[in-house]
Formats: C-alpha cells, sequence, structure tokens
C-alpha cells in the first residue's frame, strides 16, 4: 500500500489531489479525512503556536537568571 499526505480544500463535495501525486494515485483509492478543529472550539493553544509559531522581531529568549528571577 502506498500512503501520501497532502492538505487541501473540498469544494462542491470534491477533493481535489495535487500535481504532483495523480499520476501514483490512479484506480482506486482508500480515503481518510481529518477535519482541523475549528478555532476556539476546544482548541489548544500550544497545539496552535508550535503548528503555527508567531514570528516576532527582535525576540530574545530569557536566560536562565531571568527565568528564576535571579537578576
Amino acid at each position: 500500500m502506498y500512503a501520501v499526505e497532502f492538505r487541501t480544500k473540498i469544494k462542491n463535495g470534491i477533493i481535489y489531489i495535487p500535481k504532483e501525486y495523480r499520476d501514483k494515485l490512479q484506480e482506486n483509492v482508500k480515503v481518510i479525512v481529518l477535519k482541523d478543529e475549528e478555532e476556539g472550539k476546544n482548541a489548544n493553544m500550544i497545539d496552535q503556536l508550535l503548528e503555527a509559531p508567531l514570528k516576532m522581531n527582535n525576540f530574545r529568549p530569557l536566560s536562565r537568571e531571568e527565568i528564576y528571577g535571579r537578576n
């Protein structure tokens, strides 16, 4: 069995397969659909940040002294 993973949108009930997979996905296939949770609905903020981290200009991680209040 050959497996691929990709993100796409369903339009009018049709799942569009990206061009790079079309040649390999002919004939019969087994489809499993995983829907992303809607934002704000049982959404875990840590999971969201790990998936799409915020980009901050001039970001500097805290030092050990700053973390533990040893200034």
